[in-house]
């Protein structure tokens, strides 16, 4: 029986700023995406008669309104074919969470139907059926860090590792991101991202003082609980904090293990709380 298994990586958002609203509804962004990989959904492509699509999480629809069923459908659309697949999904991304989770899963169900069945559709398609989708599906196509222009699809990737660990925290707090850009002024500046990276490793001094996500200043005014998460980062001894995304989540990168986990172990009440360790 034919099977495909993927694992479909979170992202942060590595600043984030807000350039100017768009003519067609959109706003134009710069930021850096950088993927998660060892936070993932699990998705499974499996030979099946008719179309089946199974999200083992109650709290995620399982109907048209996913994600995933909406990648199926465009490349039915473009292809005229009926595609014959069972998919499971399998969460373990926060939702809503700004680590671009559907956004991923997405991604990975153009890719893996692509595959499954042949199709033959090159990646500059993939990429335009992406952006159909969603401003940062786009980037998870290739996951890897790349700054994002534009409503985030002009990817220019880079070259930049971060070998600190990351912890990364959701208050369980949806944040819609369309409220969050109807609630954000744009700034209007446009930071030199690459200037930011020496010899591939962040300079988290000067990340410090110089990134800002836009969204923070409506997100934290609204939800001060999100801020104050941001605050214990740092007063733990964060070398760089920020909310990712439109929210809720906040992410510090640590000097080690042992200092992300003790702020982990400040911040165990909330609902998600994950240590991503790039050494294991």
């Amino acid at each position: 029986m034919k099977y495909i298994e993927i694992k479909a990586p979170a992202k942060i958002n590595i600043g984030l700023n807000i350039l100017s609203r768009r003519e067609d509804g959109y706003h134009n962004l710069s930021t850096l995406f950088y993927p998660i990989n060892d936070l993932y959904d699990v998705l499974t492509f499996e030979e099946s008669t008719k179309f089946e699509f199974v999200c083992h999480t109650e709290s995620i629809p399982g109907n048209d309104s996913n994600l995933v069923v909406k990648a199926k459908n465009l490349i039915e659309r473009l292809t005229g074919k009926i595609l014959p697949v069972k998919i499971n999904l399998y969460k373990r991304i926060p939702a809503q969470a700004g680590l671009g989770g559907g956004s991923s899963d997405a991604a990975a169900t153009l890719i893996c139907l692509n595959e499954f069945f042949q199709l033959g559709i090159k990646t500059e398609k993939i990429l335009e059926l992406a952006l159909e989708l969603g401003s940062d599906v786009p980037f998870f196509v290739k996951s890897k860090p790349a700054i994002g222009k534009s409503r985030g699809e002009l990817l220019e990737y880079v070259d930049i590792e971060i070998a600190e660990p990351i912890l990364i925290v959701n208050p369980g707090i949806n944040i819609s991101t369309k409220e969050a850009f109807q609630n954000i002024a744009p700034s209007y500046t446009d930071f030199n991202f690459t200037g930011l990276i020496q010899e591939s490793k962040p300079d988290y001094s000067v990340l410090r003082a110089n990134l800002k996500n836009d969204f923070e200043d409506y997100v934290f005014g609204k939800y001060p609980e999100i801020g104050k998460i941001k605050k214990t980062m740092y007063d733990d001894g964060a070398l760089f904090a920020s909310l990712s995304g439109s929210g809720s989540s906040v992410y510090g990168i640590f000097s080690t293990i042992d200092a992300a986990a003790n702020s982990a172990l400040k911040l165990s009440d909330q609902p998600f709380v994950f240590i991503s360790n790039p050494q294991d």
